[in-house]
C-alpha cells in the first residue's frame, strides 16, 4: 500500500490519539509549566510525522522520524513524572505510556523501511 498523505500513517494517526489524550488527561492539571511540556512533546510527535512526510525525500522523512520517536521518549519520562506527582491517574498513564511505547516501535518499523 502505497501511502499519499501523512494521515494514512499509523504511527500519526497514534500520534494525534495520544495528543488528544494528553490533552484531556491533564485539562485540570494546575501545574502549566509541566502541562504545556508535555502537551508540546505529544503534539511533536504528529507534526514532525507530518512535517517529513512533506519533504518527500525518504532522507528527510527519516531524520523527522527519529525526532518523533525522541518525542515519544520525552512524553514517556513526562509521564512518569506526571503519575508521581499524581497529576495523572494510573488508568490513564496506562493509556498513555502503552501508546508512546507503541509508536516508538511503529517509528522504529517505519524508519528501517525507509533505510
Amino acid at each position: 500500500m502505497k501511502i499519499e498523505k501523512f494521515e494514512d500513517i499509523i504511527s500519526w494517526k497514534k500520534g494525534k490519539e495520544l495528543t488528544i489524550s494528553v490533552y484531556l488527561g491533564l485539562k485540570n492539571c494546575r501545574d502549566f509549566s509541566f502541562k504545556n511540556q508535555l502537551e508540546r512533546a505529544s503534539v511533536s510527535i504528529m507534526n514532525n510525522i507530518a512535517e517529513g512526510f512533506e519533504r518527500r525525500t525518504n532522507k528527510e522523512l527519516q531524520n523527522f522520524l527519529f525526532i518523533a520517536k525522541g518525542s515519544a521518549g520525552e512524553v514517556r519520562s513526562m509521564l512518569n513524572l506526571g503519575l508521581e506527582l499524581k497529576y495523572i491517574s494510573e488508568k490513564d498513564f496506562r493509556k498513555m505510556y502503552d501508546l508512546t511505547l507503541e509508536i516508538s516501535r511503529l517509528l522504529s518499523g517505519l524508519i528501517k523501511t525507509l533505510k
